[in-house]
């Protein structure tokens, strides 16, 4: 290892202050390295490799995050910012990168284990690292991010073109589209005269434009850009037409941002084949996560680090570990309002077949215990908390546990309510403020609080905020009622608008006539006890030969988060009064004169 007598440059990636580092150089073969170092030798060690066209610049902020705790490195690779660069392009072989992270780490910490931390082309070398045996006991932690391994990518190809669906060929094109540069730099001559003519001055505008972060051109760029693409070249069609069986002998641990419009999150689907332990960690994010979102890859990391360094697995790591029965909705955390019963309880349970975990609410204690106990014997984690939804503190709360003690939400669903039925002239002030505190404002608090946490999280997420089929219609029969759904459907449509940029979905699910336990509960404003009772057992017969399940409605709600729906029906008279509110406004006034409670 030899130190630079240089000053070294300040960073030209826009980053928060960092301790300053200090420069060496370590020589691998006939290429000489130039890395960085932060922080205390005598910790861990965490060894941070770049991606294309990028240097180790890429990693200034996430370093400064991570020096607090750790001892960081990050390396210029071959042909990258000041480290030399071969003439041949089979000198960027995977094998020919091994030896320069291993001479790497034989500088930098020759008798311990180093936590590898890799993004795109830097990823793709790591993976070549870990499942390299020579390497084995030499790391003890991966995590990875945009960049997979190249012999995994091969059998994934070769798996959907053996056994070919409609869903696993759109997601091979897809892949494929997004690939189309690997294309491009395999042609001789246009992508280097691409780099020196245009794409070097125009690196950051591109960036700026694609990946919305700022980038202050540095003097290498062209230079870059230019060398990296013997990366492709050495490597591409060697891996993919000859792969090699590559199995992990360390802990992985998957970033996956879900914006990436260069690696489809489809390609970790198999990596449960090839990797006995690993973590899957979803991120709405772009491709270039280091310079976007340092704060939430540095805490993913030092998650992962000290848990492999002997502490305690965290619970949001624990949610994000995988094993060979991948979910939809494994490694999320679901929580659910009302879930003591009906339609909340099925939501919860369904979500926990489907992999989460689950926070069962309820202003029943000994009810979201129940729920609790059922999702826990689906084998999923469990969790009961007893909550008014309509109390801004209780809901407080309950968020600020949630963030604090589980690592926040990834999906919350606004499911609690009550029923009311009555004229709005029998429906006095403290009537409307009961319905209102649960139906509206148990949904206002929960969305805006858990949205704000998702938002600062940086993970995206989903919201399910539950409506009902009275939010298409006027109903002389339940104008409170209607009026806090078709609130509730407006305030989902308008979050909706305002969170898409954040990567989170917002649903309202509308269920038809559901049987659930809401009839019997009621309330039938300007009636006696006894006839209140009479009318509950009527309505209560009524939805029962209507048949409408709560299981039916959970399957819808799981839809909703899967494929992001706005707005979702459920049964033909959900539909139908949407329809007529749509198209026949007219005729829903009409009917909406009739009275169809139960006498």
């Amino acid at each position: 290892m030899q130190l630079l007598t240089e000053p070294v440059p300040s960073s030209l990636y826009e980053a928060p202050p960092v301790m300053r580092p200090t420069s060496f150089t370590v020589r691998s073969g006939d290429v000489m390295l130039a890395a960085r170092a932060w922080g205390d030798p005598a910790r861990p060690t965490v060894v941070l490799v770049h991606g294309y066209p990028d240097n180790s610049e890429v990693w200034d902020a996430l370093a400064g995050l991570l020096a607090q705790d750790f001892h960081v490195v990050a390396y210029d690779v071959r042909g990258a910012g000041q480290s030399t660069a071969p003439t041949r392009t089979n000198a960027y072989r995977l094998g020919k990168l091994t030896d320069d992270f291993v001479a790497v780490i034989d500088a930098v910490s020759p008798n311990r284990p180093v936590h590898l931390v890799a993004h795109d082309w830097g990823s793709i070398q790591g993976w070549e690292f870990v499942t390299e045996e020579r390497l084995r006991g030499r790391i003890a932690s991966y995590t990875s991010c945009s960049g997979p391994c190249l012999d995994h990518v091969a059998y994934w190809l070769r798996a959907r073109l053996l056994r070919p669906t409609p869903r696993s060929i759109g997601k091979l094109l897809g892949q494929l589209v997004r690939s189309w540069y690997v294309l491009l730099f395999h042609l001789p001559v246009l992508p280097g005269l691409t780099w020196r003519l245009w794409l070097g001055r125009a690196w950051p505008r591109v960036l700026r434009r694609v990946e919305k972060t700022e980038l202050t051109p540095r003097p290498t760029q062209t230079r870059d850009g230019m060398r990296g693409v013997s990366l492709y070249r050495a490597n591409f069609i060697r891996c993919l037409f000859t792969p090699r069986k590559r199995y992990a002998h360390a802990p992985v641990q998957v970033i996956v941002p879900t914006l990436d419009k260069y690696v489809s999150p489809a390609l970790s689907e198999d990596l449960s084949r090839w990797v006995p332990t690993y973590w899957r960690r979803e991120l709405s994010a772009r491709h270039w996560v280091p310079l976007t979102h340092p704060e939430q890859m540095a805490r993913m990391v030092r998650e992962l680090v000290e848990h492999t360094e002997g502490g305690d697995e965290p619970e949001t790591l624990q949610r994000a570990r995988m094993d060979s029965a991948r979910r939809p909705l494994s490694g999320k955390l679901a929580v659910v309002t009302g879930a003591g019963s009906g339609i909340g309880r099925c939501i919860a349970l369904e979500f926990a077949k489907q992999g989460a975990a689950v926070v069962a609410v309820d202003i029943d204690s000994t009810a979201a215990e129940r729920t609790a106990t059922l999702v826990g014997l689906l084998g999923a984690h469990a969790y009961a908390r007893k909550t008014d939804v309509g109390s801004a503190e209780q809901m407080e709360a309950l968020a600020d546990w949630v963030g604090t003690e589980l690592g926040g939400a990834d999906i919350v669903v606004n499911n609690a309510g009550i029923g009311m039925a009555g004229g709005v002239l029998d429906t006095s002030a403290q009537d409307w403020e009961r319905i209102l505190h649960v139906n509206l404002w148990g949904v206002i608090h929960g969305s805006r609080l858990f949205a704000r946490q998702m938002v600062k999280r940086g993970n995206g997420g989903h919201i399910v905020n539950t409506a009902s089929a009275a939010a298409f219609a006027p109903s002389r029969d339940l104008p409170a009622y209607a009026t806090t759904k078709a609130a509730v459907l407006m305030l989902s449509e308008c979050m909706r608008g305002e969170l898409a940029g954040q990567g989170i979905g917002v649903s309202a699910i509308c269920p038809g006539f559901a049987e659930t336990g809401i009839m019997a509960a009621t309330q039938y404003v300007g009636a006696s006890a006894q006839d209140q009772d009479r009318m509950r057992q009527k309505a209560t017969r009524l939805y029962q030969m209507r048949g409408l399940q709560p299981e039916t409605v959970a399957k819808a709600a799981l839809r909703a988060v899967l494929h992001n729906q706005p707005v979702v029906a459920i049964g033909i008279e959900a539909h139908s009064m949407r329809f007529v509110s749509r198209y026949l406004p007219g005729l829903g006034r009409v009917i909406a004169r009739l009275s169809m409670m139960p006498r």
